[in-house]
Formats: structure tokens, sequence, C-alpha cells
């Protein structure tokens, strides 16, 4: 837990420092740190220590296919976090993505990462890869993401889900069969008596 989220807050230091000098980018999300504490005295020896956060507790991006949050949408809070995820994407050639932000205004924790099933320059995330192509495919850019110059995910996945219906469209389908075969060896099943 402590890995992961500290992995992201590194990620998250290095989208400040590119964001904030952009003219009206304005402030952005912050992964608070996380403390691994040894107890040896205790029933329960390690326990991980962070920062309160005071305030409306909100989930900015989505965990599960279930799980929508349309203030994600509505909040500058919300489109700096997927604008945030986008740029984690594109950094690393689509191999990682920072998901489940959630937090207090632009201070987040308890954040997941997915990686491909290979990992990413070593790290594996605690995320299922379910989580990447999730993003890929619902993503909407917004201004933040204009205003970094980031490219669109609409394209790339329109142009694979075509790639891929074009496969499909050369595949003969069942009425295409259907009209191939001789009318004699259609006519045995047109007439089965359904009185069984």
């Amino acid at each position: 837990e402590c890995y992961v989220q500290n992995t992201a807050r590194e990620y998250a230091k290095i989208y400040a420092a590119e964001a904030e000098p952009l003219e009206g980018f304005g402030e952005v999300p912050e992964i608070i740190p996380i403390f691994l504490v040894h107890r040896p005295a205790n029933n329960i020896p390690y326990a991980t220590v962070e920062e309160e956060l005071v305030g409306e507790f909100v989930k900015y991006s989505v965990r599960d296919g279930k799980e929508v949050n349309f203030l994600r949408r509505d909040s500058e809070a919300g489109q700096k976090c997927c604008t945030f995820q986008h740029w984690v994407y594109e950094k690393t050639n689509g191999s990682l993505l920072v998901t489940d932000l959630q937090g207090v205004g632009m201070k987040l924790t308890d954040v997941g990462i997915a990686t491909l099933a290979k990992g990413y320059k070593g790290f594996k995330g605690n995320c299922s890869i379910s989580f990447i192509e999730q993003f890929r495919a619902l993503h909407q850019c917004n201004k933040y993401c204009e205003m970094l110059g980031l490219k669109s995910l609409r394209t790339t996945h329109q142009k694979q889900r075509k790639a891929t219906s074009m496969k499909s469209k050369n595949l003969p389908n069942s009425s295409t069969i259907k009209k191939a075969l001789p009318k004699k060896a259609r006519e045995p099943r047109d007439f089965i008596s359904s009185e069984h």
C-alpha cells in the first residue's frame, strides 16, 4: 500500500512540475504520503499513517465498470485527476495508470496503480489490467488535457475498434451461411413439429 501510493505520489510531483507553470492551469492534485510504522510491542506490529483529510471525501476516478462518479467531470479537481491519469498513461506509453483517485479537494489518498501484465520498469500494480482498458475506452479529454498537449485516446481506441470490426466483416455470419445452403437442406428444419 505504501509502495503503490508513494510511487503514484512521485508521478504526481512530475505532473505538477509540468502543469503548474502553464498559464491558467492553477492548483494540481497532490497525493499525500503514507508511512509504514513498526510497533513491535503491539498485537498488530505494523500500521500505516497519513495526514487526516477533513472535508467532503470524493472518488474522482473509476475503479471498476460498475462505479461511475459524475463529480469527476463537473469539478475542477475531478477534471485535473482525469488529466493526471491521461498524463501518466501517455508518459508510460499505456503501460501504467494511476487509478482509484479519491480524496478531499486536491489532496488524494488510497490510490491504486494498474500496469500491463508484465508490469512497468519492474513495478507491478495492485489493480487489474482491465482498468487500463476501461480508461482508454471511457476517458474524455478536457481543457486540462488540451493545455498539457495530451493526445486524444478516442482516435486511438476508435482505430482499434474499427480494425476489429473490419476483421469481423470478413468472416461469414450465420445469415450468409444459411442463404448459401441449398433449399432442400433447409426444408426439413422449417417443418419440424413443435408438439414434443
